[in-house]
């Protein structure tokens, strides 16, 4: 009995023991699933904060990397115009800015940065409002007052992103077979990329005047499509139209005169150099000639050139057959000597030693008779 109860005893305590186990267990697992839940509710409300549109972004290198940043101040009042995208946070939708920004830092989907050059470079009233290049700030904690932030997550790609994806091989392999195509395709070609090139050539001569005139008669810096030869940059920034501000020192009038001069100069010396109406004819009719040569060029033509290039050595193989089966037909008279003389030259020498024969002949003769 004592046994028994003893057993039980144990049975018990190890049951309880696993009970407890189990509970420790499961209260363990509870929180890292809210965690999870959490990290997953904070991932997709910063990749809803990121595509959208209103919030005001650049791109820059941060430690070789190129990655896309905002201001802590732009953020601020992103949200305070957006409230609605809080609700993705669901429990912690009630949350401030200042703490949803701490949550995104310590989950690695932000990462703050301050900028590398901290001094006013010579020209310049202020620091730059967008950094080109960024470093990682030591104290990991939102700001708003010139602090950057920068997303470490990968975007995702877009639709159009993968289809263009694709769409590249396509297009480099159809750039290789323009030689082949038909002669109407080539000139829609020609005359697009004409077209495009004198489009991108004029915009640029045209922004450079624009900002020139401005700059000498009014002393701003104005540059119209600022970001059209920019590397790393959007593609809807590179094409955005208005200039940015002018944070400079205004130019003085000595400089913007002694430019006017040597503008009006360099102008003169290249209406005094240009080319006359017969130099321009030449190198127009240069030029129209190799733009023929490219588009009239076919595999037929290729091929038949070829045929053309070998129909000579054809035929200076075939020509000394032909003239030895001539000669065995001709006349000894009309054969070809080996020495290239002609059959006559040959029928006059046999002629000659003929004659020679014969007084050789004569001579002995005579001689005979004498004695």
């Amino acid at each position: 009995m004592k046994k028994s109860s003893g057993a039980e005893k144990k049975r018990v305590k190890r049951q309880s023991g696993s009970l407890q186990n189990g509970i420790r267990d499961s209260n363990s697992d509870t929180p890292p699933r809210k965690q999870a839940a959490k990290k997953d509710v904070f991932q997709l409300f910063a990749e809803k904060v990121r595509d959208h549109k209103d919030l005001v972004s650049r791109w820059a290198v941060l430690q070789e990397t190129r990655v896309e940043y905002f201001r802590g101040k732009d953020f601020v009042s992103f949200l305070r115009n957006h409230p609605e995208l809080k609700e993705i946070l669901e429990s912690d939708r009630n949350l401030e800015v200042e703490d949803i920004v701490n949550v995104l830092l310590r989950k690695n989907l932000l990462v703050r940065c301050d900028r590398v050059v901290k001094t006013v470079r010579p020209g310049k009233k202020k620091l730059s409002t967008w950094p080109a290049h960024l470093e990682i700030f030591p104290d990991q904690l939102f700001s708003e007052n010139d602090a950057f932030f920068a997303w470490t997550f990968v975007k995702r790609r877009p639709l159009w992103q993968t289809l263009l994806s694709f769409f590249w091989p396509v297009l480099t392999l159809a750039i290789c077979l323009f030689p082949v195509y038909p002669h109407g395709c080539k000139l829609l070609v020609l005359y697009t990329c004409a077209g495009v090139l004198l489009l991108i050539l004029s915009l640029l001569l045209l922004r450079l005047a624009i900002f020139g005139a401005l700059w000498i008669i009014l002393g701003k810096r104005v540059w119209f499509f600022p970001n059209i030869l920019v590397e790393e940059v959007t593609l809807r920034e590179l094409f955005r139209f208005l200039p940015n501000k002018d944070e400079e020192e205004r130019p003085k009038w000595t400089a913007r005169l002694l430019f006017a001069v040597l503008a009006v100069l360099f102008i003169l010396l290249l209406r005094h150099h240009a080319p006359d109406e017969a130099a321009r004819a030449r190198y127009q009719k240069r030029v129209s000639n190799i733009i023929d040569d490219v588009l009239e060029w076919s595999p037929r033509l290729a091929l038949s050139g070829m045929m053309e290039k070998q129909q000579p050595v054809v035929d200076d193989v075939t020509e000394p057959t032909n003239g030895f089966t001539d000669g065995s037909k001709a006349s000894p008279e009309e054969a070809v000597s080996p020495d290239g003389t002609d059959g006559e030259t040959v029928s006059d020498q046999h002629g000659d030693g003929d004659d020679a024969g014969t007084r050789l002949h004569d001579d002995q003769q005579h001689d005979e008779d004498r004695t």
